[in-house]
This record gives C-alpha cells, sequence and structure tokens, in this order.
C-alpha cells in the first residue's frame, strides 16, 4: 500500500513541471535513441555506397530512418503509458505523465510511420516494405510479449537490427551478404545489451510486469552472464564472414572479431561477479561496441 501511494505521488509530481512540446516531443520518439538508430544506419549505408556515395540519399535515408523510429517508440510508448507509470524511470514519459493523450501519440507515430515509409519508398519498395515490418514488430508483436515471456528480448531484437539491412537495400536494392551481416552483428549485438540494462533495472522493470531478461524462481537467472557471453561469441564468426566472402580485408575482420571478444569477456564477468558494477560495464562496453565495428568496416571499405 505504501509502495502504490509513492508511485502515486511521483506520478502526480511529474504534472507540477512545465515541459514544452519540443522536450515532450522527444521524450515521445526517445531521442537518443533513436539517433543512435539513425547513426549505425548511415554507417552501414556509408560502407556500401562508398563508390557512389550520394549527400541527397544519406539525408533521405536519416530522415526516413528516425521516422520510422520514432513512430515505433512513439506507439509504444502509447500502448504502455499505463505500465511505464509504474516505473521510476517512465513514470515521466509524456504520455504516462499525463501531459499528452494516447490519442495524440499515436497521430504523432502514425505520422511518422507514414512519412518514414514514403522516404524509404524513395528508394526502393523492399526498403519501405522492411521499414513498415519493423514498427509492426516492435510495437505490435514486441511490446506486448515484453509482459509475457522473456522470449520478447528475440522478437524484438529482429526489429532492432533491421535498421542496418535496410540502409543496405536503399542503396543494393536487394538484400545482399552485407546485408545479412550487418543485420547479424546488430541482432546478437543486442542480448549482452538488453540484458545488462535488464539487469540493471530489474525492480523497476518488475514493477510494470515487463520480463526483460531470463529468470528462474522469479529472480534474475544466475547464468545471465553466461548467456550474454554465448550470444556475445556468436558475434565473431559473423564479424570474419567479409573477409571469407570477400568483402572486406582481413585484418579489419580480426579486429572487429577481437572486438567481439572483448565484449563476451564484460559478460563473463557479470557471470563472474553478479553485480551492479559488472552490469554496468558490460552496457557501456555495448554502447561502444557497435559503432567501433561500423566505423572499422567504413575505414576498410574505403
Amino acid at each position: 500500500m505504501l509502495k502504490s501511494k509513492e508511485r502515486e505521488i511521483a506520478w502526480e509530481s511529474t504534472q507540477l513541471v512545465d515541459y514544452s512540446k519540443w522536450v515532450d516531443f522527444k521524450m515521445l520518439v526517445k531521442m537518443r535513441l533513436t539517433l543512435l538508430v539513425v547513426f549505425s544506419a548511415l554507417l552501414a549505408y556509408m560502407i556500401v555506397a562508398v563508390d557512389d556515395f550520394s549527400i541527397v540519399a544519406f539525408l533521405i535515408l536519416g530522415l526516413g530512418g528516425f521516422s520510422i523510429t520514432g513512430a515505433a517508440n512513439a506507439l509504444n510508448q502509447a500502448l504502455e503509458k499505463d505500465y511505464d507509470r509504474l516505473m521510476t524511470r517512465t513514470a515521466n514519459r509524456p504520455v504516462a505523465a499525463g501531459r499528452m493523450s494516447m490519442g495524440e501519440a499515436v497521430i504523432l507515430g502514425g505520422l511518422l510511420f507514414v512519412l518514414g515509409i514514403v522516404l524509404l519508398a524513395y528508394f526502393n519498395p523492399l526498403a519501405a516494405v522492411l521499414g513498415a515490418c519493423a514498427v509492426v514488430s516492435y510495437a505490435f508483436l514486441y511490446t506486448p510479449l515484453k509482459r509475457m515471456t522473456t522470449l520478447s528480448v528475440f522478437v524484438g531484437a529482429i526489429p532492432g537490427a533491421l535498421p542496418t539491412m535496410i540502409a543496405v537495400v536503399a542503396h543494393e536494392g536487394q538484400v545482399t551478404s552485407m546485408a545479412i551481416i550487418l543485420f547479424g552483428i546488430q541482432f546478437f549485438w543486442q542480448f549482452a545489451h538488453f540484458w545488462s540494462i535488464g539487469f540493471l533495472g530489474y525492480d523497476d522493470y518488475k514493477k510494470a510486469g515487463f520480463r526483460l531478461v531470463p529468470e528462474l524462481n522469479g529472480q534474475v537467472h544466475p547464468n545471465l552472464g553466461l548467456q550474454s557471453m554465448i550470444f556475445s561469441l556468436l558475434l565473431l564468426p559473423i564479424s570474419l564472414a567479409p573477409y571469407f566472402l570477400g568483402i572486406i580485408a582481413l585484418w579489419p575482420c580480426i579486429i572487429v572479431a577481437l572486438l567481439g571478444g572483448a565484449y563476451a569477456y564484460f559478460g563473463w564477468k557479470l557471470q563472474e561477479e553478479k553485480n551492479q558494477q559488472a552490469a554496468r560495464k558490460l552496457m557501456f562496453s555495448s554502447f561502444l561496441y557497435l559503432p567501433v565495428v561500423l566505423i572499422i568496416y567504413y575505414i576498410a571499405s574505403l
């Protein structure tokens, strides 16, 4: 009863702050996360478009990627508003806090979705279809599954990995080997990334009934770090694939594989230590891993 009262007071306190429409919009689309996704997609485009790079296509892809990702996040917040109110980290989101209605969030999400699809269709129909699949699978499959099963992370990893594939398809017009490689890297990268975040916010997520990490007897699975390490090790053969397919030279691929090994090491440290500090190190290593890998591939493709 006391905890329920505390949450009510925390939620009511958010009403006392005067947030601008722009600030609420940034929170609705999860601006920093969306920009990180767009950054990854643009790097993927740069990797395959070295010989015929177009600044116009680059900008259209950036805006299209931003719109698609923002749409997914907006729809996610509209659908999860009642659960967001229960968590400290999300109680201040505009829909959860009541500063924006669910209808407004859905309209904004819908407009961003349409804009994103139109912009991706500028490249080719397949890019637009993949963009639509990313939004639908994230908002209407991953979002409800988060409260049902810890396997939701596997489902969520698919739309999470699609941006780099969409970027390659936008340039190439088809799903190429590089599109699959970059999709695979971003897919397997996500498990240790999200599990470290889930570990750090486990109690908060549990308030809303979200099941984002493997569990055993209602607690974080004791082998979470081991599982994070295993999924990170799966990055190694994918990292070397561009060399064996004749796309990128050997040494850059070896460096990327070593980075995957370092990423796996932090997963193992979480297995050994099972504490917040180890989870935080794994999380920060995940923030560095993906952009560094894409930058290395880009430099190697020049």
